[in-house]
């Protein structure tokens, strides 16, 4: 059958510093488990200057949702936030930019 695929959260960083990756992974697969792309990054801390940063690739982002890729409600909420899918009702204040460079895998 066919692969059903997520954009997801994957967890990364430290115990009191979580740092999330935005993951394109088989739905099926777990949490942490293998991922097929890496498409961007969600610091949930607030920085100093009280805003929680995004970095996507919003070029792979459409690609996958053009192809059937389900994003998870968070994922689903930061994309709304930058404007890739119909925004949901704003709460919080969190600042996303289209970062190919930061969005891709580190070394």
């Amino acid at each position: 059958g066919k692969m059903v695929v997520a954009i997801r959260l994957a967890r990364d960083g430290f115990v009191r510093q979580p740092l999330f990756r935005i993951v394109v992974a088989n739905k099926k697969a777990p949490r942490d488990g293998k991922h097929l792309e890496k498409v961007g990054t969600y610091n949930p801390i607030p920085t100093d200057d009280k805003y929680k940063y995004v970095s996507l690739n919003f070029e792979r982002i459409k690609y996958w949702l053009s192809v059937g890729a389900q994003p998870s409600e968070p994922v689903a909420k930061l994309l709304g936030k930058a404007g890739i899918l119909p925004a949901f009702p704003k709460r919080e204040s969190t600042k996303v930019r289209n970062a190919p460079d930061e969005a891709k895998e580190t070394a």
